[in-house]
């Protein structure tokens, strides 16, 4: 018993340690001149209306494949004049993408709370002494915008981007992480390319219960996205009431465990997760983004341990020399009931054996 709880120890302290390199690490990020000039820039650009939204990105879709722009996704978004405000202007021959734009009248009233005394003003009317002036939206006219690919000049400032990762993947980490996600009752599939998931590496739709990921990546960059998605069932799936409904705050979790997973099994996941934890932990408001990945860590080292547990995978060392064996453990059941470890939710088992059949005196701890 007293190896289990040590093991378990010693485990749960180096993924604490991670976790607070991680806040180390993003905290190093968003101080720094390039991310502060890039999010001054992003903050530029007002958010458009679901109508214009939907307009802008059915028009890039017709310029893409028309080849006027490079990605079939828009990037920033901005009027003529406002594109020359930020020292840059549009290329010859792009056209423009057609919006709606309000059209504003003001209003006056000498008694606002009574609805039918406000009156619209001429465009050089004065309001009369005591009216209360307001400003509404009287009809649309069509403006036109540019995409950031459509124009050119000075640098935009962009915020670090996550660098994919290289090479193989641990032996039986795929399938270990893809027998754990079909044992949540989701189902894996493989497509070819980003495109194929509007952009993204990995996604998880928890009303068709299934996880895709993007095939087009080294296998160990398909093995961190899995360890991702997988992150996403047990933190944020259906009946997880614990489970915040912030986006930001989910992806900040599932990819702080991606990091655990691949460390442990010996994957540098940081060139990635580090940009990526810090976009998603600066869109949430009235906290600093170190603040956000240190709420968080309860969760993600509960997570990561979890799934580190249920792995049949050689993952590094706890600390003890090559070669030392620890006497084993009375019960294997006892040390993942007492954590919360054990087989993937859905399956019906509560024995603490895996079905890889590997010892429990192992190494298997981080």
């Amino acid at each position: 018993m007293s190896h289990q709880r040590s093991s378990v120890g010693a485990a749960e302290a180096k993924l604490e340690r991670l976790h607070a390199q991680l806040a180390d690490a993003v905290a190093g990020l968003v101080t720094g001149d390039d991310w502060a000039r890039a999010l001054e820039f992003a903050a530029r650009f007002r958010s458009r209306s679901f109508n214009n939204t939907v307009l802008i990105w059915t028009q890039h879709a017709v310029a893409f494949r028309q080849g006027r722009v490079p990605e079939p996704t828009p990037t920033y978004i901005a009027g003529f004049k406002q594109w020359l405000t930020l020292g840059r202007s549009v290329e010859r021959g792009q056209s423009g993408y057609m919006i709606f734009a309000p059209v504003l009248g003001r209003f006056a009233s000498p008694t606002p709370e009574v609805t039918k005394s406000w009156r619209r003003l001429a465009p050089r009317e004065a309001p009369q002494h005591g009216d209360v002036v307001r400003t509404g939206m009287v009809g649309v006219r069509p403006a036109y915008v540019w995409d950031a690919s459509q124009t050119s000049g000075a640098p935009i400032p962009e915020l670090p981007r996550p660098q994919m990762l290289e090479g193989e993947a641990p032996e039986g980490l795929w399938d270990g992480l893809a027998t754990l996600v079909r044992g949540h009752g989701y189902s894996l599939r493989i497509v070819g390319s980003d495109r194929d998931l509007g952009g993204a590496n990995g996604m998880t739709d928890y009303v068709t219960r299934s996880v895709v990921v993007r095939g087009d990546m080294d296998p160990a960059a398909r093995a961190k996205t899995l360890a991702h998605e997988l992150a996403h069932l047990k933190l944020h799936g259906p009946g997880n009431g614990a489970a915040t409904l912030h986006h930001g705050i989910t992806e900040v979790e599932a990819e702080s465990v991606a990091l655990m997973i691949g460390a442990a099994h010996g994957l540098d996941t940081s060139g990635y997760t580090i940009p990526y934890v810090s976009t998603w932990a600066t869109s949430i408001d009235a906290k600093t983004p170190v603040e956000v990945v240190q709420e968080t860590g309860a969760r993600v080292r509960t997570a990561a341990l979890a799934i580190l547990e249920s792995l049949p995978t050689i993952q590094m060392g706890s600390g003890d020399p090559p070669g030392l064996m620890r006497a084993a453990p009375e019960s294997s059941a006892s040390l993942h009931t007492s954590h919360g470890v054990g087989n993937p939710a859905g399956t019906g088992q509560t024995t603490g054996r895996r079905s890889s059949g590997r010892s429990e005196t192992s190494p298997r701890v981080l």
